[in-house]
């Protein structure tokens, strides 16, 4: 399929939004009605992104603002970050870090070259951002990066609306520390659904890797009750529960965090997941966008 554009930048005469295709699928720019300049990034329908140009601290998603707390307990409120980003989308966190945390230093991997260009014409960054894009596969740009030169890793990948099976095994994991400054803070977006073995099985991959943990979601995903985000923290410094959990509990969709012993009980025995064994996570139903 040749790559096409549909729509435009304004909200007047009917016309809404932006349409191209990108290597990922069908990406819609969506105006937020209530925000007058942000914009809601879709592939194929489903949400992948929200940016308010006017206010990138502002975070619209329930994963996203979960994201964010992780950010802003990964140092001394104000402290530049060296963050990686795996996962691109529209850069919603990376901004978000350059504007709680200027002077930080980011690398956002998106693999979808047809998307950073989309993102970048119409939802530029800021130019004093010191933020790097690279159009990689998420795994091939994580080895690019220097040993110890990260505080914070981000894994929000998915494709299809799945995460890719490379991108769940122990041997990532590897990468990630390896990456990752002593103390430094890794987070990862999980999405799943009853019977919950996905989930199950990233936190015993994480466990395998990790002296701390934290899962910081929806009570009702955690009871299996429903497909939803699931963000997972992982250090082998102390993570802050105490923070994290008034944080989500305060939340528009309040969350909880689970941790400790809790956590480890809530893998049910599951086994850490290898490059071998590994599999893409459970697609979200098709009911989940509508």
């Amino acid at each position: 399929m040749g790559r096409g554009r549909s729509g435009g930048r304004g909200r007047s005469g009917g016309v809404e939004g932006v349409a191209e295709d990108v290597d990922g699928g069908l990406a819609r720019l969506v105006p937020d009605r209530d925000r007058a300049r942000a914009w809601t990034l879709l592939i194929d329908g489903a949400p992948q992104s929200h940016v308010d140009l006017d206010d990138p601290t502002y975070l619209s998603f329930e994963y996203q603002r979960r994201f964010g707390h992780v950010v802003d307990l990964a140092a001394p409120p104000g402290k530049p970050l060296r963050a990686v980003h795996l996962g691109g989308g529209a850069f919603t966190l990376a901004r978000y870090v350059a504007a709680t945390r200027p002077r930080s230093t980011q690398q956002v991997v998106e693999r979808d070259a047809a998307l950073v260009q989309l993102v970048r014409r119409e939802l530029p960054l800021d130019t004093r951002a010191r933020i790097r894009v690279r159009s990689v596969d998420a795994r091939e740009g994580l080895a690019k990066v220097p040993d110890g030169w990260a505080g914070l890793v981000v894994a929000d990948v998915f494709s299809g609306g799945r995460t890719p099976a490379h991108l769940t095994s122990t041997e990532f994991l590897d990468d990630v520390r390896r990456a990752l400054a002593p103390g430094g803070v890794y987070a990862a977006n999980l999405a799943d659904g009853p019977p919950l073995a996905h989930l199950r099985g990233q936190i015993a991959t994480a466990a395998a890797r990790f002296a701390e943990l934290a899962l910081i979601a929806d009570p009702a995903v955690l009871r299996g009750k429903r497909f939803g985000n699931a963000v997972l923290v992982a250090s082998d410094a102390p993570l802050p529960i105490a923070e994290l959990t008034r944080r989500a509990a305060s939340d528009p969709h309040p969350g909880r965090v689970q941790h400790g012993r809790d956590l480890l009980d809530f893998t049910g025995g599951a086994a850490p997941v290898t490059d071998l064994a590994a599999v893409a996570s459970p697609a979200p139903p098709e009911s989940l966008f509508h």
